[in-house]
């Protein structure tokens, strides 16, 4: 798996550049999920397809941007599913962006999920990798260099509320409400990968992006960013549920599924958890 790390620690180093110096414009394409491809969003994936090619270890890749599986090596053990660059919209406005990767074993669902890896590009490049434990490494002087380990409390003081809130349950409404009345801060981006990582580095808080009216299953992607994320916080000793049970249980039907998702430190998860038992 060392050789998988190596490679997206060098996607990140092409994709920094990428970001300074390349086109923010719109392409003509659209992703699998309806979205308009920005052409940097195309030629991070390619810089990512590229360099995973060449390790033998990998079987086969999907990436958020393309439709279908691609198998690179029949004798590779691991399947990566990836989000090249997510929340690339916020490019041109100069707001921080990621890429988010899951490593899996034998299919691509959530209990299979081995490792997940997602870096942050912003005012510094900083990549979060989770096998046993969350480690965080920062981009210096063209090297990533580990700083320290990531754990959550138990508690944490941040909310992060996610999609259009006109189209929220009344019980989710009523949740989000009671959790600023009880002190909490907004810190919500609009980009998953610097809004979940706050959290992680702040200690705790909660992100949310719950089914709604418009879209009942949510969002966001399983794959590419729901069970990548659920890993990393459940090896940072907090939780990620769809509302009801552990995202990284949640069934995969098709590689482009997506799911509600909750991500916090322990209290946070629990509040959930009661309110949406009782709204079951």
């Amino acid at each position: 798996m060392k050789d998988i790390f190596k490679a997206i620690e060098q996607s990140a180093i092409e994709i920094k550049e990428l970001i300074e110096t390349g086109d923010t414009g719109k392409s003509e394409n659209q992703n699998s999920t309806g979205d308009t491809q920005l052409k940097l969003d195309i030629q991070s994936d390619v810089i990512i397809e590229k360099l995973f090619s060449n390790i033998a270890c990998v079987k086969a890749i999907v990436s958020e941007e393309q439709e279908d599986i691609i198998s690179l090596n029949k004798d590779g053990k691991y399947l990566i599913a990836y989000d090249p660059l997510d929340g690339s919209s916020l490019i041109d406005v100069n707001l921080s962006v990621g890429s988010i990767f899951g490593i899996y074993e034998n299919d691509f669902t959530g209990p299979n999920l081995v490792a997940s890896v997602y870096v942050v590009f912003g005012p510094r490049v900083e990549m979060v990798i989770a096998t046993d434990d969350v480690r965080l490494y920062r981009l210096i002087h063209g090297k990533f260099e580990f700083m320290h380990t990531i754990v959550l409390n138990e508690k944490g003081n941040l909310k992060a509320p996610g999609s259009t809130q006109n189209c929220w349950s009344a019980h989710h409404k009523t949740m989000v409400d009671d959790i600023f009345k009880d002190g909490y801060r907004l810190r919500y981006s609009g980009g998953m990968v610097p809004d979940l990582h706050q959290i992680l580095i702040k200690g705790g808080g909660l992100f949310s992006y719950p089914e709604t009216s418009d879209r009942p299953k949510g969002k966001l992607r399983q794959l590419f960013e729901v069970f990548p994320f659920a890993f990393v916080y459940e090896k940072a000793g907090g939780g990620a549920i769809d509302g009801y049970k552990r995202l990284l249980e949640v069934e995969t039907t098709h590689i482009h599924d997506t799911s509600a998702c909750f991500f916090g430190s322990n209290n946070e998860i629990q509040r959930v958890l009661k309110v949406y038992k009782e709204h079951a």
